[in-house]
Protein backbone atom coordinates (compact mmCIF):
# COMPACT_ATOMS: atom_id res chain seq x y z
CA UNK A 1 0.00 0.00 0.00
CA UNK A 2 1.39 3.49 -0.70
CA UNK A 3 1.04 6.45 1.66
CA UNK A 4 1.23 10.20 0.86
CA UNK A 5 5.55 9.92 1.13
CA UNK A 6 5.65 7.46 -1.37
CA UNK A 7 3.07 9.98 -3.32
CA UNK A 8 4.60 13.03 -2.66
CA UNK A 9 7.86 11.68 -4.02
CA UNK A 10 9.65 13.74 -1.53
CA UNK A 11 8.78 17.02 -3.62
CA UNK A 12 6.42 18.20 -0.73
CA UNK A 13 9.82 18.80 0.36
CA UNK A 14 11.70 20.57 -2.52
CA UNK A 15 8.35 22.08 -3.92
CA UNK A 16 6.59 22.65 -0.83
CA UNK A 17 5.21 26.41 -1.39
CA UNK A 18 3.37 24.98 -4.70
CA UNK A 19 1.84 22.34 -2.59
CA UNK A 20 -1.88 23.80 -1.42
CA UNK A 21 -4.28 22.32 0.79
CA UNK A 22 -6.31 21.78 -1.76
CA UNK A 23 -3.41 19.81 -3.64
CA UNK A 24 -3.17 17.47 -0.19
CA UNK A 25 -6.82 17.28 0.25
CA UNK A 26 -6.87 15.56 -3.35
CA UNK A 27 -3.79 13.52 -2.55
CA UNK A 28 -5.08 12.13 0.69
CA UNK A 29 -8.12 10.94 -1.53
CA UNK A 30 -5.86 9.62 -4.45
CA UNK A 31 -3.86 7.50 -2.42
CA UNK A 32 -6.96 6.23 -0.61
CA UNK A 33 -8.68 5.04 -3.79
CA UNK A 34 -5.54 3.73 -4.75
CA UNK A 35 -5.16 1.83 -2.23
CA UNK A 36 -8.70 0.76 -2.09
CA UNK A 37 -7.80 -0.50 -5.99
CA UNK A 38 -4.57 -2.52 -4.47
CA UNK A 39 -6.32 -4.23 -1.83
CA UNK A 40 -9.14 -5.56 -4.27
CA UNK A 41 -6.78 -6.19 -6.85
CA UNK A 42 -4.32 -8.55 -4.60
CA UNK A 43 -1.57 -5.68 -5.04
CA UNK A 44 -1.69 -4.47 -1.56
CA UNK A 45 2.55 -5.33 -1.38
CA UNK A 46 3.04 -2.60 -3.91
CA UNK A 47 4.07 0.81 -1.90
CA UNK A 48 6.10 2.60 -4.53
CA UNK A 49 5.01 5.09 -6.56
CA UNK A 50 6.53 5.92 -10.09
CA UNK A 51 4.82 9.63 -10.02
CA UNK A 52 2.38 11.50 -7.61
CA UNK A 53 2.16 15.13 -7.13
CA UNK A 54 3.93 16.40 -10.02
CA UNK A 55 4.89 20.37 -9.54
CA UNK A 56 4.64 22.76 -12.78
CA UNK A 57 8.59 22.67 -13.58
CA UNK A 58 8.26 18.40 -12.72
CA UNK A 59 5.36 18.18 -14.87
CA UNK A 60 7.12 20.50 -17.94
CA UNK A 61 10.32 18.01 -17.78
CA UNK A 62 8.39 14.75 -17.76
CA UNK A 63 8.03 13.28 -21.22
CA UNK A 64 4.60 13.15 -22.99
CA UNK A 65 2.98 14.88 -19.74
CA UNK A 66 -0.02 17.18 -20.81
CA UNK A 67 0.14 20.85 -19.87
CA UNK A 68 -3.09 19.70 -17.59
CA UNK A 69 -2.15 16.90 -16.15
CA UNK A 70 -4.10 15.48 -12.94
CA UNK A 71 -0.67 15.01 -11.54
CA UNK A 72 -0.81 18.53 -10.77
CA UNK A 73 -4.22 18.87 -9.04
CA UNK A 74 -3.08 15.48 -6.81
CA UNK A 75 -5.81 13.45 -8.52
CA UNK A 76 -3.52 11.06 -10.30
CA UNK A 77 -0.71 8.52 -9.51
CA UNK A 78 1.41 6.51 -11.72
CA UNK A 79 2.23 3.27 -10.38
CA UNK A 80 4.67 0.48 -11.00
CA UNK A 81 3.24 -2.30 -13.44
CA UNK A 82 6.39 -4.17 -14.82
CA UNK A 83 4.97 -7.21 -15.98
CA UNK A 84 1.58 -5.72 -16.46
CA UNK A 85 -0.63 -8.03 -14.04
CA UNK A 86 -1.98 -4.66 -12.47
CA UNK A 87 -3.17 -3.52 -15.93
CA UNK A 88 -4.34 -6.32 -16.97
CA UNK A 89 -6.82 -6.77 -13.44
CA UNK A 90 -7.84 -3.75 -13.75
CA UNK A 91 -9.04 -4.22 -17.36
CA UNK A 92 -10.63 -6.55 -16.89
CA UNK A 93 -12.47 -5.34 -13.70
CA UNK A 94 -13.83 -2.11 -14.72
CA UNK A 95 -16.57 -2.19 -12.40
CA UNK A 96 -14.29 -2.57 -9.29
CA UNK A 97 -12.57 1.00 -10.94
CA UNK A 98 -16.21 2.19 -11.18
CA UNK A 99 -16.80 1.63 -7.29
CA UNK A 100 -13.61 2.77 -6.32
CA UNK A 101 -14.33 5.91 -8.74
CA UNK A 102 -10.85 5.98 -10.92
CA UNK A 103 -10.17 6.16 -14.10
CA UNK A 104 -7.55 4.60 -16.00
CA UNK A 105 -5.36 5.34 -19.16
CA UNK A 106 -5.29 3.06 -21.63
CA UNK A 107 -2.06 0.74 -20.51
CA UNK A 108 -1.25 0.45 -24.40
CA UNK A 109 -0.04 4.16 -23.99
CA UNK A 110 1.83 3.55 -20.46
CA UNK A 111 4.96 2.02 -21.78
CA UNK A 112 8.59 4.24 -22.91
CA UNK A 113 11.14 3.60 -25.06
CA UNK A 114 13.49 1.53 -21.72
CA UNK A 115 10.83 -0.83 -21.78
CA UNK A 116 9.25 0.51 -18.39
CA UNK A 117 5.54 -0.53 -18.04
CA UNK A 118 2.94 1.71 -15.32
CA UNK A 119 -0.24 2.08 -14.41
CA UNK A 120 -1.80 5.67 -14.34
CA UNK A 121 -5.10 5.93 -12.67
CA UNK A 122 -6.94 9.25 -12.01
CA UNK A 123 -10.01 10.54 -9.26
CA UNK A 124 -11.66 12.61 -12.13
CA UNK A 125 -12.93 11.10 -15.48
CA UNK A 126 -10.95 11.78 -18.56
CA UNK A 127 -12.97 15.01 -21.17
CA UNK A 128 -14.21 11.46 -22.80
CA UNK A 129 -15.95 10.07 -19.87
CA UNK A 130 -14.69 6.80 -20.67
CA UNK A 131 -13.19 4.67 -17.90
CA UNK A 132 -10.66 3.61 -20.13
CA UNK A 133 -8.93 7.00 -22.06
CA UNK A 134 -6.71 7.15 -24.97
CA UNK A 135 -4.45 10.12 -23.45
CA UNK A 136 -3.40 11.18 -27.15
CA UNK A 137 -3.50 11.18 -30.54
CA UNK A 138 0.25 9.61 -30.72
CA UNK A 139 0.32 6.08 -31.81
CA UNK A 140 0.62 3.58 -28.85
CA UNK A 141 3.49 2.77 -27.59
CA UNK A 142 2.85 -0.69 -26.66
CA UNK A 143 -0.01 -1.86 -29.59
CA UNK A 144 0.32 -5.64 -28.80
CA UNK A 145 -1.19 -5.00 -24.53
CA UNK A 146 -4.65 -7.02 -25.21
CA UNK A 147 -7.48 -4.66 -25.33
CA UNK A 148 -10.53 -6.55 -23.25
CA UNK A 149 -12.64 -3.91 -22.60
CA UNK A 150 -13.15 -2.00 -26.36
Amino acid sequence: MIDLNAYYCGRDETCGPELTAGIRRNAADTVARVNALLERAGFAHVCSVNSGWRPRQINAATPNASATSHHLTGRAVDLPDPDRTLAAWCVNNLAVLAEIGLWLEDPRWTYDANGDHWLHVQTVPPRSGNRVFVPSDAPPADPDFPVTWA
